[in-house]
């Protein structure tokens, strides 16, 4: 997709419900800097709640996703932070090379894959980057008065940002730099299940592994995991072509194996605001009118793709004939 930011504000595809400027960029730590967000015309942002992400358009048409981590009761800005990727598609990379104060940038959100739910006592664990959806779910656990603790790895001190930010929480904070105590104590840290206790984590695919396993024994609906790269996935339950219809303009499309349900609409003519590709963003959130997805994302939990009503067309697919889609 190459959707540049128009001049006078009318945004064109789908998905993008605005435009934002540039107030400030500052580096936060090796490799990480913050970018804060606000309307041209000084006028207050979209609310949000602790979880939230926005997806930026940049000046050279490339989408991405980033969790909000600034303060939600701020209405006029938003902050987010962003790792340069040493294996950038281009948006980590024009954001820390190009990417000036002032510039205007198309906004997709927020939106909330991972909302913080109510509980009495709350775990939080982080790796690097993944630090930055635990920024605002911490502070609204300490507003509420809940018990908490927060377990944050990363290569090197250097490297995690916002540990003076953290410095705050005192001994709730665990700082653990890989290169001075090794690799994070999960089973220490999570001890055993509690009824009233609620596991957030997010960074890298190796300490989510971790955390899999070391909750293994955990309900389900205790643990909740934001990723960064999509989950090995099993073979799609067909193999065979599927029509789509994008109930919108009445067309129908027919998905190829070897094509995605997004490529084929977009083929189409339809413009859907998508950023990963890898169906862990959230950005191309579909709703589903009729059909049964194969949700191959990993972003849905259980009862949600039982519920079948939505999908992530960048990766997942039909089990049926047909799928109408909301396009």
């Amino acid at each position: 997709m190459n959707t540049a930011v128009p001049a006078d504000n009318t945004i064109p595809v789908p998905g993008v419900t605005g435009t934002v400027r540039v107030a400030a960029i500052e580096s936060q730590a090796d490799g990480v800097v913050t970018v804060v967000l606000e309307r041209p015309d000084g006028r207050r942002l979209p609310d949000w709640a602790p979880g939230a992400h926005i997806d930026l358009v940049m000046p050279n048409g490339l989408t991405r996703q980033y969790s909000l981590c600034g303060d939600r009761w701020d209405a006029h800005s938003y902050r987010v932070g962003v790792l340069r990727e040493p294996d950038s598609r281009g948006g980590s990379a024009y954001v820390h090379e190009r990417l000036r104060e002032g510039d205007l940038l198309g906004l997709g959100g927020p939106r909330n894959n991972f909302p913080l739910v109510p509980a009495d006592r709350y775990l939080f664990v982080a790796g690097g980057i993944g630090i930055t959806p635990l920024l605002p779910m911490i502070h609204q656990a300490q507003l509420l008065g809940a018990e908490w603790e927060l377990l944050y790895g990363g290569r090197a001190r250097r490297s995690m940002t916002f540990v003076d930010e953290l410095a705050q929480y005192g001994d709730r904070v665990r700082i653990v730099p890989q290169d001075e105590h090794g690799l994070l104590d999960l089973a220490a840290f999570l001890g055993d299940p509690r009824a009233d206790t609620r596991v957030y984590a997010c960074g890298p695919a190796p300490l989510l592994a971790a955390l899999a396993s070391a909750t293994a024994d955990w309900p389900r609906h205790t643990v909740r995991t934001e990723r960064f790269v999509s989950r090995d996935l099993d073979a799609p339950l067909r193999s065979s072509a599927f029509e789509v219809e994008l109930a919108r303009t009445g067309t129908i499309v027919t998905v190829r194996p070897e094509q995605t349900v997004l490529e084929a609409a977009q083929m189409a003519g339809v413009e859907v605001l998508s950023s990963c590709r890898q169906g862990t963003c959230g950005t191309c959130d579909t709703t589903v009118l009729a059909g049964r997805p194969d949700h191959r994302d990993s972003i849905l939990d259980d009862a949600e793709r039982l519920a079948g009503d939505c999908m992530f067309p960048c990766v997942s697919r039909s089990c049926d004939d047909r799928l109408v889609l909301d396009l």
